[in-house]
C-alpha cells in the first residue's frame, strides 16, 4: 500500500495543459514523490487518459484529483477527492461526491478525502466552486480546524492556484491542525518559495511552474526534503 502521508513534494499536472512525453519522464525522474492528475476547467476522459497513457510505464505513485466526474477512473494507485470549506455552494462540499458515490462503482481503498481551503479569488476552481477567499489566517484556521477534529479529513489544502500564498495564513493552519496532514498549492517556482513553504506545510504541491519555461529545471528547484 502507498504511503502517500510520506510525500513531501507532489507535481501536478493539468489535463487541459500540453506537455511532452519527454518532460514527463523528467519530471518522474525529478525526485517529487507522486504525480497528481487534476484541473479544473475542460476535464474530459480523453486529455485524462492521454496524461494516464504517458505516465503508465513510470512506478511513481499516481493520483487522480477529480473535480467532477468526467475523467474518473479506477486504475490509479489514489484518488483525491476535494471538498471546498470556505463556499455556500453545498455541491462542492457533498453534492457533487453523492453523484459519484450514487452511479459508479468506488473503490474506497483509493479514496483519500481532502478539505480543501480555496485562497485565491482570481484562480478558476474559486470561481467555479464560488469560494469566499477573503479571510483573516485566524478564519482560515478555524476552516482547517473544524475539518481535523469535527470531519476528520486526512487532509486540510490550502489551495492558492498559481500565485503564492500568506505564509501566515498557512502557518496559522497548521499550529490548529491535530491528525490531518497540510498540503499547500500556490505559486510555488522557486526553491526559496518551496522552503517558505514546506515550512509548515507537510506536503507542497507544484503544478504551473511545470508549464513555464525551463519548467522542470524550476521544479527540481522545488524539491526540499
Amino acid at each position: 500500500m502507498i504511503d502517500w502521508k510520506k510525500w513531501k513534494h507532489v507535481t501536478k499536472l493539468d489535463p487541459d495543459k500540453t506537455i511532452t512525453p519527454k518532460a514527463v519522464a523528467e519530471i518522474v525522474d525529478s525526485g517529487t514523490d507522486a504525480i497528481m492528475i487534476s484541473g479544473t476547467q475542460n476535464i474530459t476522459k480523453d486529455n485524462v487518459s492521454h496524461l494516464v497513457e504517458m505516465l503508465k510505464d513510470y512506478s511513481i505513485p499516481k493520483v487522480l484529483e477529480p473535480a467532477g466526474t468526467e475523467g474518473l477512473r479506477d486504475d490509479m494507485d489514489l484518488i483525491f477527492v476535494p471538498s471546498i470549506l470556505n463556499t455556500d455552494v453545498a455541491f462542492w462540499l457533498m453534492g457533487v461526491h453523492k453523484i459519484w458515490v450514487q452511479h459508479f462503482d468506488v473503490d474506497w481503498e483509493k479514496i483519500v478525502p481532502e478539505a480543501y481551503i480555496v485562497m485565491n479569488p482570481r484562480s478558476a476552481v474559486a470561481m467555479v466552486t464560488k469560494a469566499k477567499t477573503e479571510m483573516t489566517p485566524r478564519e482560515a484556521a478555524a476552516y482547517g480546524e473544524c475539518a481535523d477534529r469535527f470531519f476528520h479529513f486526512p487532509i486540510v489544502y490550502v489551495e492558492y492556484s498559481g500565485t503564492f500564498g500568506d505564509p501566515a495564513l498557512v502557518r496559522a493552519v497548521r499550529e490548529k491542525l491535530h491528525g490531518a496532514r497540510l498540503y499547500y498549492g500556490g505559486g510555488i517556482n522557486s526553491r526559496e518559495k518551496a522552503e517558505e513553504m514546506a515550512r509548515y506545510a507537510d506536503t507542497i504541491v507544484v503544478g504551473n511552474a511545470v508549464y513555464e519555461a525551463e519548467g522542470v529545471e524550476k521544479l527540481r528547484e522545488t524539491i526540499v526534503k
